[in-house]
């Protein structure tokens, strides 16, 4: 099938690769070159960046809705628009042009957890098992009629990052499963208007972690907002201190003695580990990152981050 393939960041490149494999991609749509570094030097997107290698049309916009893409997408005519975390709306104009619509690959069992973030939100509602679904857009969020759905386990302490990149190697071939079944004349299947739950976008305050949250939910949230943005604190020392934990865990039974000591919202570090009570117990920081400097363990961090009485605000 001739394909124009829309998306932005590294999760879509597993799917441009396989996709590459059985299917000829005349274009990508992609988002406009992001400033980034010191000096805002603008650098093309990961899609954009594979694009260029392959020496394939970019079109970057800085809106679907701009006109000239659509007389470029009409021109290319191409046969279905695959959609992988394109990061924009797709305008009803540009809907209508493949003779096959638009397919979205979603990182969720839909409906549930339809929106920006469903495997963070998997992973703060502590779902057992998550997966991918290929669907047909259409106006509606996230609620067109599906194609494929795959379905996997989430394995314990296992962060975004992590398990994202396991749905990226599954949404691959789910994508290239959902073509061959619109070559073969399948319809999709409607989706049930039943369980529908939404995945808003994360923002940093989402990201916070306070002495008022159980264990559980502290681990949660390390989990799903690992590596990005991060899960973070302050400490009460300085409004500077602001720093990330990447990993958290349980407390194991060698130090529960010492975990029955620590204050709500107290920091305690060892030797070989830094500790923080919450509302119930007390969690171990296992990975933080202080801004502007690189990823440490907790121990490490709190030998010259830490004062006496030093807690969390």
């Amino acid at each position: 099938m001739r394909l124009v393939v829309a998306g932005t960041p590294a999760v879509a490149l597993p799917c441009l690769e396989a996709l590459a494999k059985n299917h000829d991609i005349v274009a990508v749509l992609t988002r406009p070159p992001a400033a980034q570094g010191r000096h805002a030097r603008l650098v093309p997107s990961p899609v954009a960046q594979w694009a260029q290698t392959q020496g394939i049309e970019v079109l970057d916009p800085v809106s679907p809705r701009d006109p000239a893409l659509l007389e470029r997408l009409t021109a290319l005519a191409p046969d279905c628009c695959p959609v992988i975390a394109y990061g924009g709306l797709i305008p009803p104009a540009l809907l209508a042009v493949p003779a096959h619509g638009w397919i979205n690959l979603h990182f969720s069992l839909l409906p549930r957890w339809r929106g920006a973030a469903p495997v963070q939100h998997a992973l703060l509602a502590g779902d057992e098992t998550t997966g991918v679904t290929v669907f047909r857009l259409v106006k509606g969020l996230d609620a067109g009629p599906i194609y494929v759905q795959r379905e996997v386990p989430i394995v314990p302490d296992e962060v975004a990052g992590d398990l994202l990149s396991r749905l990226c190697v599954l949404g691959a071939e789910a994508l290239c499963d959902g073509l061959d079944a619109i070559s073969s004349g399948a319809a999709p299947v409607e989706q049930s208007s039943d369980g529908v739950t939404l995945a808003p976008k994360i923002d940093a305050e989402d990201a916070r972690l306070n002495p008022s949250m159980t264990v559980a939910e502290v681990l949660a949230k390390v989990r799903a907002m690992s590596p990005e943005p991060g899960a973070w604190a302050r400490l009460s020392v300085s409004l500077d201190a602001r720093f990330k934990v990447l990993r958290a865990r349980e407390v194991v039974t060698e130090d529960l003695e010492l975990v029955s000591r620590v204050g709500c919202s107290c920091l305690v570090a060892t030797k070989k580990a830094l500790f923080w009570g919450v509302a119930d117990g007390a969690v171990e920081l296992v990975e933080v990152q202080a801004t502007g400097k690189k990823v440490m363990s907790g121990a490490d961090w709190a030998r010259g981050a830490l004062n006496a009485g030093a807690h969390l605000e």
